[in-house]
């Protein structure tokens, strides 16, 4: 009977656990559809105004401050993670990566800054107390324009005031709900080659007024806005992906689990009830000998 009582207590722990992983998931899936609402109607403003930045930037020559190539004395690496866990593997990958960009910086004789947004970042990078580290984990419980826009502006300032040669960031590209793709992109200086992405189509034939480098030297800081907003609103949307996934399949993993315990106690249930029997039986026909 013990091992029966001691099947019974599985069978609810794994109940409840059950009831808890299902639960979560309609919680993500439903944080899940507005993450992705807005990062499906962010793409294609930023797509555009990068659009047109290319349009003028290419071949014509004309840069901003934003475009200096240095060599790399001092670079700055963002690492994009999530505040709470139960993801999968979501935030390890963005931590292995970051480590290996790291230590890339490190062989490179570059001094590194990081800024991490999301405590699991946080946490893990506060080990290391050699780095130089900034968390802003505050920006993902609400991630409104303006106060990502205010860091951006410090990293934007930091760059032209040759404080950093160098700005990447590291984080999760919102694919769909099943998968995302790992990223270490370019943030500052602004690549040259993203003009060429777009292949033999030709430029938009534009009047400029005023002149294309006053234009530029405005939309380049509201592009690069915009392009680290995007890039939040990726994160934020593969990571309730990414939770609603793991969830998923922890409820069907404790679904399976449950058949096969059950299959268990009914199975020691039935043998107790064999061994009574056969001691009742036992027993009468000793009574009678």
């Amino acid at each position: 009977m013990a091992n029966l009582k001691e099947v019974r207590t599985r069978i609810a722990s794994v109940g409840s656990t059950q009831q808890i992983t299902s639960a979560m998931k309609m919680v993500s899936a439903a944080k899940f559809r507005r993450a992705q609402n807005a990062i499906i109607g962010m793409r294609p403003y930023a797509a555009l105004l990068q659009e047109v930045i290319d349009d003028i930037d290419t071949g014509d020559g004309v840069q901003t401050a934003y475009h200096a190539v240095r060599d790399v004395k001092t670079a700055t690496l963002v690492v994009v993670t999530s505040n709470k866990g139960l993801c999968g593997a979501f935030n390890s990958n963005v931590i292995k990566l970051a480590q290996q960009r790291i230590e890339h910086w490190r062989q490179a004789g570059a001094a590194l800054k990081v800024i991490a947004i999301g405590r699991k970042a946080s946490e893990q990078l506060a080990k290391q107390k050699e780095l130089s580290l900034t968390s802003h984990d505050e920006l993902l419980d609400s991630p409104a324009f303006d106060a990502v826009a205010e860091l951006a502006d410090r990293l934007m300032a930091a760059f032209v005031a040759k404080e950093t040669d160098r700005v990447e960031i590291v984080y999760n590209q919102f694919k769909n709900s099943l998968s995302q793709t790992l990223s270490c992109e370019q943030f500052l200086p602004v690549a040259a080659e993203r003009n060429t992405q777009r292949g033999a189509k030709a430029p938009a034939d534009y009047i400029f007024e005023p002149s294309k480098e006053e234009i530029l030297r405005e939309m380049t800081p509201l592009s690069l806005r915009s392009t680290f907003y995007r890039i939040i609103l990726d994160s934020l949307a593969a990571e309730h992906g990414a939770r609603m996934t793991a969830m998923q399949k922890a409820t069907d993993n404790a679904t399976e689990l449950l058949k096969d315990l059950r299959l268990s106690y009914n199975k020691a249930r039935q043998a107790s009830i064999t061994n009574e029997i056969i001691e009742i039986v036992s027993g009468s026909e000793a009574l009678k000998g």
